[in-house]
């Protein structure tokens, strides 16, 4: 299989293209900028990929144009901290760009690569759940979320006819940069989990948001 995945230099997305290429597929590892840890994977590294520079992705996406893709892999995620007092605009809209219309964008970019039997995975946040937020704050990071699960959906209901399933996937509080290394799991473990959760995607159960353990999360 051809797999691609954004934000693969580092977290998250460096142990999904560990795994992939563990199982043995063939991976397109895209970020802005790769890391020596990316390049020592084997994976077909694509550098100059910013999800949150809309007008470069086609050109920088251009070169995946003859690869047929089974599973595309929105990983790429910014996060910041805002509270209600102590917040900037900049920062809210940047994340907007990242983790909702970053997503949407590359996947439109190579839809002409999906076909049906595809599968698109978005890495989303329980962070982005009206029902499971008790403790506020994160605005930028909460409202960008809940805008990707909302072009998720979308994004599954449009597809399913094609035969091209998308999913929603919490990955759990991993150790990474991101969240300065806390966390509850290590970012292998995560992947893992996520590459099961992927496995199990079809256009049956496409448009849900899933914990990586599996369980349904509310919206």
């Amino acid at each position: 299989m051809n797999v691609v995945i954004t934000g693969a230099n580092r977290g998250i997305g460096l142990a999904l293209v560990k795994q992939y290429l563990d199982a043995g597929h063939t991976v397109y590892a895209l970020c802005r900028n790769s890391s020596d840890a990316l390049n020592a994977t084997g994976a077909e590294v694509i550098s100059g990929v910013d999800v949150g520079a809309p007008e470069s992705l086609p050109m920088a996406l251009a070169t995946l144009d003859d690869i047929a893709i089974d599973i595309l892999i929105n990983n790429a995620g910014v996060l910041a901290n805002e509270a209600i007092t102590d917040w900037q605009p900049n920062t809210i809209d940047y994340q907007f760009r990242v983790n909702a219309m970053g997503p949407l964008l590359v996947t439109q970019c190579l839809l002409k690569q999906l076909s049906t039997g595809s599968k698109v995975a978005l890495i989303t946040s329980r962070m982005g759940s009206m029902a499971d937020n008790g403790s506020g704050g994160y605005y930028g990071y909460r409202m960008s979320k809940a805008a990707l699960n909302a072009a998720g959906v979308s994004l599954a209901n449009d597809l399913k006819a094609d035969g091209i399933a998308v999913g929603l996937f919490h990955p759990g509080f991993v150790q990474t940069e991101m969240v300065g290394g806390n966390g509850d799991v290590d970012a292998d473990t995560a992947a893992a989990s996520l590459v099961a959760r992927i496995g199990e995607l079809t256009t049956a159960n496409a448009g849900r948001f899933i914990h990586a353990k599996g369980d349904v999360l509310p919206w």
